[in-house]
């Protein structure tokens, strides 16, 4: 089959490697229907995840059908379409039990990397690298889905492929910053990124009840498509200080939750950014949290600042002492997806959620390394590109 596979920094390739099977009686193999690009997948091409290996196959938010089952699998038949969670979950152990499943303990099969740079192993996840457990990724024709009966979930009829592929990562990981955030009706919400995350998180945010949601972002297609398709306000951080801006349009208090959802390659047009930028292409620090000091800044006394954005070890310049004096609560988490796919399908099929205008561009799995391109330099207004293996 073909695969979309890492072969060094900023080197991708699609190449033909050996179909899956299954490894455990509650694995299923699905045939990709679709899988999209995602930006936590730049970081592993830039080489700022470690233990990646030349060969990888990368990718981990798709839609399939079942082609195969295991013997254990009682929830899905051959036939089924399906969404599959990104982190991959035991359902057996304490983490699965309390619905914290990015945490599960028995889905990392290398627990010692993340152990090493965590403190404690994470759950496994598709395509991210071997310290997430060395999963093959979902850019490939066909796909290995362990523990099959906690991870993929029915599709609907009435939702579409594209809308439905989205329900993999990008929608419960905003669904989930929103929640774990304690976003309340009149809550005044930021968020700062507008890609597919950050849209959700804000979506998310008012279905909750938020009074006001403003979301924070330097590309025009992504501003636009914020306020059209989510209904939220919008700042452009290269045309004012969002700080100020905030404060303005919060009678000086300041958001009471601010949702982070930009990640370890966060860009400004301030200073700290070439500082940043600088200490971590010369591994000084794996990480650039300009997005999380601002949200820390610009949130008010005794607010709530949730970490969607993804980040890998060590940041410089935290700003502790603004957490601790105006009594800030920091949250942060990966997506504990199978606690809200299923009620998020629901969402969708009753209208409540659209996500089919984050897909605008479609290309074909031989032309995914030209997609993650056209991805990372945001030309030609690509927010994210659906990848589609050929009929």
């Amino acid at each position: 089959m073909k695969a979309l596979c890492w072969e060094g920094v900023n080197k991708l390739s699609v190449e033909n490697v050996p179909d899956p099977e299954l490894h455990n009686d509650q694995d299923m193999i699905v045939r990709l229907i679709a899988g999209t690009t995602c930006g936590s997948d730049l970081h592993l091409i830039g080489g700022y995840i470690p233990a990646m290996r030349a060969g990888d196959i990368i990718g981990h938010e798709f839609l399939g059908e079942v082609v195969e089952t295991g013997p254990g699998v009682r929830k899905h038949a051959v036939g089924d379409r399906v969404v599959v969670c990104s982190f991959v979950g035991c359902g057996r152990c304490w983490y699965c039990a309390n619905d914290l499943w990015s945490l599960c303990d028995n889905t990392n099969t290398n627990p010692g990397i993340a152990q090493a740079m965590f403190g404690y192993e994470t759950a496994g996840i598709f395509g991210y690298s071997h310290a997430m457990g060395g999963l093959r990724g979902s850019h490939a024709e066909y796909v290995r889905v362990p523990f099959a009966d906690y991870g993929a979930f029915p599709v609907p009829e009435g939702i579409d492929d594209t809308s439905a592929l989205f329900c993999s990562d990008s929608v419960p990981t905003g669904w989930m910053g929103a929640d774990l955030a304690g976003v309340k009706p009149g809550d005044v919400v930021a968020v700062w990124g507008c890609g597919a995350v950050g849209q959700m998180a804000a979506r998310a945010a008012l279905l909750l009840g938020a009074e006001r949601v403003i979301s924070i972002d330097r590309i025009p297609e992504r501003l636009a498509m914020t306020e059209r398709y989510i209904g939220s306000e919008t700042i452009d951080y290269t045309a004012v200080d969002v700080a100020a801006e905030l404060r303005e349009r919060t009678g000086g208090r300041g958001p009471d939750v601010c949702i982070e959802a930009v990640g370890m390659e966060a860009h400004s047009d301030g200073p700290a950014h070439l500082y940043d930028q600088a200490k971590q292409q010369l591994r000084l620090q794996t990480d650039r949290p300009t997005a999380v000091r601002q949200a820390i800044h610009a949130c008010r006394k005794g607010g709530t600042v949730f970490i969607l954005g993804v980040f890998a070890g060590a940041v410089d310049k935290f700003p502790l002492g603004a957490v601790i004096n105006k009594g800030l609560t920091v949250r942060g988490a990966q997506m504990h997806g199978q606690r809200y796919i299923p009620m998020l399908l629901e969402r969708m099929a009753a209208g409540q959620l659209k996500t089919a205008h984050l897909a605008t561009h479609t290309v074909p799995l031989e032309q995914a390394p030209q997609a993650y391109d056209m991805f990372k330099h945001k030309t030609d207004g690509c927010v994210r590109a659906v990848i589609r293996p050929a009929p």
